[in-house]
């Protein structure tokens, strides 16, 4: 009786290790699917968990600056994100929520406290609180299941585009195969020679919940360039996070 229970035990824990695994399988492949099914099992693969706490590596370039430091993200979801970069000393703080964006540089001793218009000079798209957690987390910056979607299968990824664009811009979302996560997603303006692609090279499993282990950003507009590359170092998950932020003193206002 003792080796069956000791069985039983072994068996549940190696299938529980086992499903765990599988939730990320290189080795999937993009059989053919409607778009509508694409589209609800990646909303259904959205992040689960009230707060995030993750150390990064991030490497900046926009062709002027090109450099690497090291960032602290903390998040509470549909609350707040929270970012500290450091190289030796604080370079910078950003806190933002979904009606305000406050930063401020120790370098320049300058800071910002206004709407999403810094954002959007960065990436060159207008972007908002939603859409900047949804890039963090590995989910489509528009709603997929909002309106209807043509689907696709390129580079063993399903990529959902909407039958009726936007009439400023074009979205695409490639989407995994193994866990539905994203792999990419792109906002393309043909007009205005703008585009903003961002890759997911890999994911990682911790507590149960699929999460990006790497987010390449590129943005492009005419004559500028901006590339952030992250790598996630550490990672915790529904812990108790402080997202306190005041703006020292003598600090000059960024108008923009």
């Amino acid at each position: 009786m003792k080796f069956l229970k000791y069985f039983v035990i072994f068996a549940v824990v190696f299938t529980s290790c086992k499903a765990k695994k599988d939730l990320i399988n290189a080795n999937s492949i993009a059989e053919e699917m409607s778009s509508k099914k694409v589209a609800r099992k990646h909303v259904a693969a959205n992040f689960d968990k009230q707060t995030v706490d993750a150390k990064l590596k991030a490497n900046f370039n926009n062709g002027k600056i090109n450099q690497s430091i090291s960032v602290n993200l903390k998040m509470e979801k549909d609350k707040v994100i929270w970012l500290k970069g450091t190289k030796f000393i604080t370079l910078f703080k950003a806190k933002i929520t979904p009606t305000s964006v406050s930063y401020y540089s120790s370098l320049e001793r300058e800071y910002f406290e206004g709407d999403f218009t810094m954002l959007k000079k960065l990436l060159g798209t207008d972007i908002n609180f939603n859409q900047l957690q949804n890039l963090f987390l590995g989910q489509s910056l528009t709603n997929v299941k909002d309106q209807k979607q043509n689907v696709s299968i390129i580079d063993n990824s399903y990529v959902l585009s909407p039958e009726i664009q936007e009439s400023l811009f074009d979205v695409f979302f490639s989407v995994n195969p193994s866990h539905f996560k994203l792999d990419k997603q792109s906002i393309v303006n043909s007009a205005k020679n703008q585009r903003l692609d961002v890759f997911y090279p890999s994911y990682n499993v911790v507590d149960d919940a699929i999460f990006p282990s790497e987010i390449n950003i590129k943005a492009k507009q005419p004559g500028k360039f901006t590339d952030i590359d992250f790598t996630v170092r550490s990672i915790e998950f529904n812990t108790d996070i402080d997202t306190s932020f005041s703006i020292p003193r003598s600090y000059k206002q960024i108008k923009l």
